[in-house]
């Protein structure tokens, strides 16, 4: 049982890394504004970009990646620990090695959940895409590279950032089920891949409808922003 506990108290803190609201806290310190109050409403660096300005977007950016490292990170070492710990550990837990990757994979889930609907945001935030390549880089270096290619061809193409995370998304799917990767990864990037396409669902609107913004021609006040 406290094993278990143990557990989702690590759920706990990686649901917490992702919720840091970093884009917020750029408009707050930054500029006093409330960001959720500008552009598309949204916490996401490309907000920031649009309503802040690129350094503190770089920043943002560079931040919500690494919350999806740090909790994949996290992780990796704290179930490990609580299995080592004979008193936690019950003798009905699934050996280490079957363990692990399904922990692992839940965390993925806990921290895309922080970042899009943040407990100190009254549950809202960004589309996950950035801290979703943070786990990607942390959970398979291959399958995150081979997203985030997909992210700058397409960003390169079409100048649409919601198109790009979509179809990043997209790649990560197919590259972690055609590379050798455990079976909670898979089911991880896949599930976290729907999240973060149902948390564009406005963009697919203006996507089809052909209003979606390009990076670079809207206003910073504009309201029909995409964010990652």
């Amino acid at each position: 049982m406290v094993f278990w506990i143990a557990g989702a108290v690590g759920l706990a803190i990686a649901y917490l890394l992702g919720s840091v609201p970093s884009g917020y806290l750029a408009g707050r310190l930054l500029q006093g504004i409330d960001i959720r109050e500008h552009g598309s409403k949204s916490t996401g660096a490309t907000n920031v970009l649009r309503t802040v300005g690129k350094w503190p977007a770089l920043a943002v950016l560079v931040g919500d990646v690494l919350k999806g490292v740090a909790a994949i990170v996290f992780a990796r070492w704290f179930y490990p620990w609580c299995y080592a710990i004979s008193s936690i550990a019950p003798p009905t837990v699934p050996d280490l090695q079957t363990l692990v990757p399904w922990t692992v994979g839940l965390a993925g889930l806990a921290v895309l959940l922080g970042h899009g609907r943040s407990i100190w945001l009254n549950f809202t935030g960004g589309k996950s895409a950035a801290t979703g390549l943070g786990v990607l880089l942390a959970l398979s270096w291959p399958v995150g590279l081979g997203a985030a290619a997909a992210f700058a061809v397409t960003l390169a193409l079409f100048r649409i950032v919601s198109l790009s995370s979509m179809l990043a998304t997209l790649t990560a799917v197919a590259f972690v089920c055609g590379l050798e990767q455990p079976l909670p990864y898979r089911l991880l990037v896949i599930a976290g891949s729907l999240y973060v396409i149902l948390r564009h669902r406005a963009n697919i609107q203006r996507l089809l409808a052909g209003t979606e913004p390009r990076l670079g021609s809207g206003s910073p006040g504009s309201e029909a922003g995409s964010q990652i």
